[in-house]
């Protein structure tokens, strides 16, 4: 059986993956989808050819001959997107590391190295499979040169295999023939001219009647019909030029030695170090090779004995700083609260023993080559570890961890110490707001320049506890990387966090955060179960009466809650405007649907059927899930997911509990307090509106916030020129969406889709808008040029949200990137107030010995679990702390009301 060789266009694959896959970034910033895409591909390849060789070609950005005789024609070639072109250089160093043979050649094209190369390959008898996106090699094909042309989708690649025979059979001609079919009609892509006015089926008609250009020439006279008969003869000289610009070179003097493209195994370290730096993590499992070295790993010394651990923190306790972790599975045994320096220093063992459990060890660093895990046992119990640690921290001068409040369980920090201790995770994400997630693996690549395992990589998917019982040396490892990064990142975090102005952010705001978080997460919220099944019971009523309803007034039933059934009924059957047609159907997507919602009450009530659909799976069946055996809903704050540093909440998510229309907001009905307290809710009267205000500078909009009037009919009546006592509702609503639209870098489009007016109208209103507030205009016109210059925006207290979308070559992501540097640093900000007043909040609580407790955030408000003989002092601290969160120069206010339930206190 012949030997088989892979041949690959660099380029044409590239740039296929490019356009096919959405644009991805590693943490560093690097534009990394072409280089998925193209290792996609090349792995599929590989799986499906078996080939004994492989390699691949690209273009040398030097003038071809191709080149230089179209430009002596007309123009020159589209320079490549820069996103695309930075990663050129990426896929080569990836294909180098994976000890891939490359091949290019100065004043050859990749299509001229390829043809080259697989004539050569079939005269010496082997099989060749040629992958590339460019048509243009069909003329290559032969019966044993297969081309094989991908289309990547979002979907995933398809495949299209040709050899002679199937050339011919799709496109009439054969490969040879097929170039003069291209030169006839011309590609604006690959710059071919061709003859104006022969488009493909008049020039594959030609060809198969006539076999060339030339011959299709001698015999011009005979030609029909007489448009192309005209436009061949008098542009025949272009003819030729396009089909020598066709032709693939065949013989091009290339140095190329087969058994150096000898397939080896293309899974090496090198090529790991590679994949991990640009965050291909599921292709990482295709490695069977150890997890490079590293330096640290050698200076890791796991600690059972008491004697050896009393050591360790004896000299640990003599260092300048410390790295540490806690390492406990709730799933192993559920702390039941949080263990404190006081309960060991008053002998409390009893109630100590009991909130250790779950601990498996403690991880210390404190040099480069003093890195420690101490795994609590029957020697070394999980209880003394903690005490230990806590004295600890006590000593040292500072203290760096990674996910400092997944600790807090089994670790209380006392108010005290809370300034000496940071987290590395926090820093990282300040210092890089983009990203999805943030591992001590990652800040060990990006800060010190170390490839170390993952905790995937360790441990698998298994829980700690689990691992401590099935794979205790990778347990060890993981702990000790989990101190020892911290302890050698934090330093160069801190410098960073200094170099870019948001080391106060950090230390005043982001830390402090986490303790508060932390304590609204154990609070959790209560939840009436029978109220929330009432509900549910309530909404599936409604969903069978609505259902009843569209199926009468569309004269048949069908599932509501497929797209493709929907869009027959509704643009097929019942004939609606804007059907906008897709591969799978007409297009159902809520913007369609608002359109037609208006005028076709059919419409109208699909939208709400999608809505209390939603509402039943998402709050009455999804909560239920979640309510604990006390009765709470205990959801996760996230401080490291949003960009702007606005906070996230999972598991369930209670910042998303609907408030538009009336039966969402009724879901808040089942939070309620527990016996003997109310809800507070206190929420910031219209805050990212009075931070513009005071960030722009503007005297009129700080002036009508002064006069301490209805802001919306203030500028409704400055914008559309009427005394502020005519004011209609209509024009009021109508500023109050210019009035939030313009926080949000709003367009005449989106802006006319909101009012529903014309897009003419809605740029009448932004326009009247600038023109009674120019400093607004001013200011949002500076932070898009700042941007562009520095990369960022910031907040009024430092932090700082990169635009790279700023520079895209793509217009739809530039505009994406204005909006963004106009609403950043406005959203961003009111996030900072809020993070300020919670923490306030939470420790004047504490501080005035009172009982009630922070137990929500929802975006700009704010929920307390109050006792009710505590009402007082906290609706005072709740005005004081929240109002006084910053000092603008509009004043912040508060709207307050209290409850017996959630809905009744908003």
């Amino acid at each position: 059986m012949s030997k088989k060789i892979v041949l690959i266009d660099g380029h044409s694959i590239l740039n296929r993956a490019f356009f096919g896959i959405p644009d991805l970034t590693n943490g560093e910033g690097l534009h990394t989808n072409a280089v998925y895409g193209f290792l996609n591909i090349l792995f599929r390849i590989l799986e499906e050819e078996k080939p004994d060789y492989l390699t691949v070609a690209f273009d040398v950005h030097a003038p071809t001959f191709r080149h230089k005789m179209y430009e002596a024609y007309k123009g020159t070639r589209k320079p490549m997107a820069e996103e695309l072109r930075q990663q050129v250089p990426v896929i080569k160093e990836v294909l180098q590391a994976m000890g891939v043979v490359i091949v290019e050649q100065e004043g050859y094209e990749a299509d001229d190295i390829l043809g080259t190369l697989a004539v050569q390959c079939e005269e010496e008898g082997l099989q060749v499979s040629l992958v590339s996106g460019d048509r243009d090699l069909l003329q290559l094909a032969s019966e044993r040169i297969k081309i094989r042309i991908p289309k990547t989708k979002r979907t995933g690649t398809e495949i299209e295999d040709y050899y002679a025979a199937d050339v011919k059979e799709k496109y009439q001609v054969t490969p040879k023939e097929f170039i003069d079919v291209k030169a006839l009609m011309g590609d604006t892509a690959d710059n071919i001219p061709g003859v104006p006015g022969i488009g493909e089926k008049t020039a594959t008609a030609l060809i198969v009647s006539y076999g060339s250009i030339e011959n299709a020439y001698a015999h011009v006279d005979e030609i029909k019909p007489p448009r192309a008969q005209n436009n061949l003869r008098e542009h025949y000289e272009q003819a030729q030029m396009s089909k020598t610009l066709a032709t693939i070179e065949v013989n091009a003097p290339i140095e190329y030695h087969l058994e150096e493209a000898a397939l080896g195994d293309l899974f090496t370290p090198e090529a790991y170090v590679w994949l991990k730096k640009l965050e291909f993590k599921n292709m990482l499992s295709r490695f069977q090779v150890e997890t490079p070295a590293v330096s640290m790993e050698q200076y890791f010394i796991e600690v059972t004995e008491l004697s050896e651990a009393k050591q360790v923190f004896q000299e640990a306790g003599e260092a300048e700083r410390i790295g540490f972790s806690l390492l406990a599975d709730a799933e192993g045994a559920e702390p039941e609260g949080q263990m404190t320096l006081d309960s060991f220093l008053q002998n409390d063992r009893e109630a100590a023993e009991k909130k250790a459990e779950g601990i498996l060890g403690i991880s210390l660093a404190f040099g480069k080559e003093k890195i420690f895990y101490l795994r609590a046992g029957e020697h070394m119990a999980g209880k003394w570890l903690v005490e230990q640690l806590l004295a600890l921290l006590q000593k040292v001068k500072s203290a760096a961890t990674f996910d400092l409040k997944s600790q807090l369980s089994w670790l209380s920090i006392p108010r005290e110490l809370r300034n000496k201790i940071s987290d590395v995770l926090i820093s990282a994400y300040l210092i890089n707001p983009l990203k999805s997630d943030y591992t001590y693996d990652d800040i060990a690549k990006e800060y010190l320049d170390l490839m170390i395992p993952s905790r995937i990589d360790l441990l698998g998917k298994l829980p700690l506890f689990q691992a401590s019982l099935e794979k205790r040396k990778e347990l060890f490892q993981y702990g000790a990387f989990l101190a020892a990064v911290p302890f050698q990142a934090s330093e160069k975090l801190e410098q960073k966090l200094k170099d870019t102005g948001m080391q106060q952010l950090f230390w005043e705001i982001e830390m402090p955060l986490t303790y508060t978080l932390y304590e609204m997460e154990q609070e959790g919220v209560q939840v009436n179960g029978e109220a929330l099944k009432s509900y549910g019971e309530n909404l599936s009523e409604k969903i069978i009466e609505l259902e009843r309803e569209i199926y009468q007034e569309a004269g048949e039933e069908f599932n509501i809650n497929s797209p493709k059934q929907l869009g027959v009924i509704l643009f097929d059957k019942l004939k609606m405007p804007y059907g906008k047609k897709t591969k799978t159907g007409y297009s159902t997507a809520a913007d369609v649907l608002e359109k037609l919602a208006g005028d076709y009450p059919l419409v109208s009530k699909i939208l709400e059927y999608r809505q209390l659909t939603k509402l039943k799976s998402t709050y009455a069946e999804g909560l239920a899930n979640y309510i604990e055996e006390d009765g709470r809903i205990r959801s996760t704050f996230h401080q490291t997911i949003t960009a702007t540093g606005r906070l996230s909440s999972a598991e369930p998510n209670l910042q998303n509990i609907p408030i538009r229309m009336e039966l969402g907001r009724q879901i808040r009905k089942v939070f309620i307090p527990r016996e003997g307290c109310v809800l507070i809710d206190a929420d910031y009267s219209q805050i990212e509106l009075r931070v513009l205000a005071h960030m722009s500078g503007d005297e009129n909009l700080i002036g009508a916030y002064r006069k301490a009037q209805d802001i919306h009919r203030i500028t409704a009546s400055q914008v559309f020129h009427v005394p502020f006592e005519e004011v209609t509702s209509l024009q009021r609503r109508n500023a109050k969406a210019v009035n939030f639209g313009i926080v949000y870098g709003i367009s005449s489009f989106g802006l006319s889709q909101d009012l529903s007016i014309t897009k003419k109208e809605a740029a009448g209103y932004i326009e009247s808008y600038f023109e009674t507030y120019p400093g607004v205009k001013r200011f949002l016109d500076q932070l898009v040029k700042d941007a562009k210059e520095k990369g960022y925006v910031s907040t009024i207290f430092g932090r700082r949200r990169p635009v790279p979308e700023l520079s895209s070559g793509n217009f739809m992501q530039r505009s994406f990137g204005e909006r963004v540097a106009m609403n950043a640093p406005i959203q961003g900000t009111a996030a900072d107030i809020i993070k300020i007043a919670m923490i306030r909040v939470n420790e004047s609580l504490k501080d005035k010995g009172l009982r009630s407790r922070l137990i929500l955030q929802v975006h700009d408000e704010l929920l307390i679990e109050a006792w009710e003989e505590e009402m007082e002092q906290v609706e005072e601290i709740l005005k004081q702390e929240m109002e006084n969160a910053a000092v603008l120069s509009v004043q912040l206010e508060i709207d307050m009301k209290h409850g017996k339930d959630w809905y009744e206190a908003h």
